[in-house]
C-alpha cells in the first residue's frame, strides 16, 4: 500500500508562518498589471494542496483546483476537498470545502485524490476513500451544481474487493468516442496489481452492465491522467515515494498508446504493463522534491500546454505535525517526437513567462 495520500494534521499556528497562497502575491516583479501576470515561480499556492484535479469552466474561463482532504492546522479542522480558485494558473485563492460532510459508506478513512469533471449538466467528483494500509479502499462519487460546490455524496461506485485491484484508489474520468470511462488504481505487488479501467454508464454515475476492466499499466503507477494528442493516447502517472520529506523519489513517466485501451509503450517500446517501464517526464532536484501525482495538462491561450502538480520543498519539507508539504506546482509542458517532456525533466523553481490567459 502507497502511503503517499496520508495527511497528518499541521502543527497550530504554522499558518501564520506559511501563508495561505501563492508566494508571487506581494512580488512586485511577478504582477505585470491587475490582470495578467508576466512572469512566475514555484510553488503556486502552499502548504499543502495534494494530488491535484484542476477543472475549468467554459462559462466564466476561472480555474478550480481539487485536492486531498487535509487539516491545514489553522483552526478549521481537517478539509474535506479544498477548493482553489483561479484565473491564470499561478494566483490561487480558498474558495472552500467541496463535501460539508465526510461520506458514509465507509466507516473510516480520508478522502483522496479527487478528480472534478463536467457530465452532462452537472459536476461528478470521483474520489477515493481510503484509510493508510486499507485493506478494501473505494472509489466514490459526488454531484454538484457549480465547481465551488458543495458536492454531494452518491455512496460506493465500486471498492478493491469487488473489482479484484488491490489499493483501488486514485480516480480519472475519461471520455472517448461518446463513451465514458474511470481509471483508477495504485501502487502493489499482488497478482492482481494495476492501473486499469472500466466503462460507465451514460450518466456516469456507475460501472456499465457487463462493463469489463482492462489494464492499462503496471501497480508500480499510480495518479494515472489519459491524455489524447495528434492520434495518440497518452498515459501519465507517478512513481516512487510520496511523502518521506526530503527522502521522497515521487516522479512522473508516460506511456503512448493508438488506442485508449493499450498496450502502452514507453520510448523504448516497452509496455508499461509490466512492471519498470515508462519515460522519465518530471523528477526532483536539489529544491523541489516528491514531485508527482499530475493534473489534466491544460492548454492556454497561446496553445503552450502546462501541467500542475504536487511536490515538497527541501527547505521546507514538512510541516508541524511531521508529514510532507505537499505544495502546488506548475510547469510548461513542451512536445518532443509526439512525446511530452519539462525542460531538464526536472521541475522548476527560477522565475520564467506564465501562462497566457485573454481576458
Amino acid at each position: 500500500m502507497n502511503f503517499s495520500k496520508v495527511c497528518f494534521p499541521i502543527a497550530a499556528g504554522a499558518m501564520l508562518l506559511f501563508g495561505f497562497a501563492n508566494s508571487t502575491l506581494n512580488d512586485s516583479n511577478a504582477i505585470q498589471s491587475a490582470d495578467s501576470v508576466a512572469t512566475y515561480a514555484n510553488p503556486v499556492f502552499e502548504p499543502i494542496l495534494a494530488d491535484p484535479s484542476v477543472y475549468r469552466d467554459p462559462s466564466t474561463g476561472s480555474f478550480y483546483a481539487y485536492g486531498t482532504q487535509d487539516n491545514w492546522g489553522d483552526g478549521q479542522g481537517s478539509r474535506l476537498v479544498p477548493i482553489l480558485k483561479s484565473t491564470d494558473l499561478v494566483r490561487w485563492n480558498l474558495v472552500g470545502n467541496a463535501l460539508r460532510e465526510k461520506p458514509t459508506w465507509k466507516s473510516e478513512g480520508g478522502i483522496w485524490a479527487p478528480d472534478v469533471v463536467q457530465v452532462n449538466d452537472q459536476y461528478h467528483m470521483y474520489y477515493a476513500y481510503s484509510t493508510w494500509g486499507d485493506p478494501n479502499p473505494g472509489i466514490g462519487l459526488a454531484l454538484g451544481k457549480s465547481p465551488e460546490g458543495p458536492f454531494t455524496d452518491q455512496g460506493k461506485v465500486f471498492d478493491s474487493k469487488s473489482m479484484d485491484v488491490p489499493n483501488s484508489i486514485d480516480p480519472f474520468y475519461y471520455e472517448d468516442q461518446g463513451k465514458k470511462y474511470l481509471f483508477w488504481g495504485s501502487f502493489s505487488d499482488a497478482p492482481t496489481q494495476g492501473n486499469f479501467g472500466v466503462e460507465l454508464t451514460k450518466d456516469g454515475l456507475a460501472i456499465a452492465p457487463d462493463a469489463q476492466k482492462f489494464k492499462v499499466a503496471a501497480g508500480d503507477f499510480e495518479a494515472v491522467i489519459i491524455h489524447k494528442r495528434n492520434n495518440y493516447y497518452y498515459f501519465i502517472g507517478s512513481k516512487g515515494s510520496c511523502c518521506e520529506g526530503k527522502k521522497s523519489t515521487y516522479r512522473v513517466l508516460v506511456g503512448r498508446s493508438r488506442t485508449l485501451k493499450g498496450p502502452y509503450l514507453d520510448k523504448e517500446g516497452k509496455d508499461i504493463a509490466e512492471r519498470g517501464n515508462g519515460t522519465l517526464v518530471l523528477k526532483g532536484n536539489s529544491r523541489f522534491v516528491g514531485t508527482g501525482h499530475n493534473s489534466r495538462i491544460i492548454t492556454d491561450d497561446k496553445e503552450q500546454d502546462w501541467m500542475l502538480y504536487h511536490g515538497i520543498d527541501m527547505h521546507h519539507d514538512r510541516v508541524g505535525s511531521g508529514t510532507s508539504r505537499r505544495v502546488l506546482m506548475l510547469d510548461p509542458i513542451r512536445w518532443k517526437d509526439d512525446w511530452p517532456t519539462v525542460a531538464g525533466d526536472t521541475a522548476s523553481f527560477a522565475r520564467q513567462a506564465a501562462p497566457y490567459f485573454k481576458k
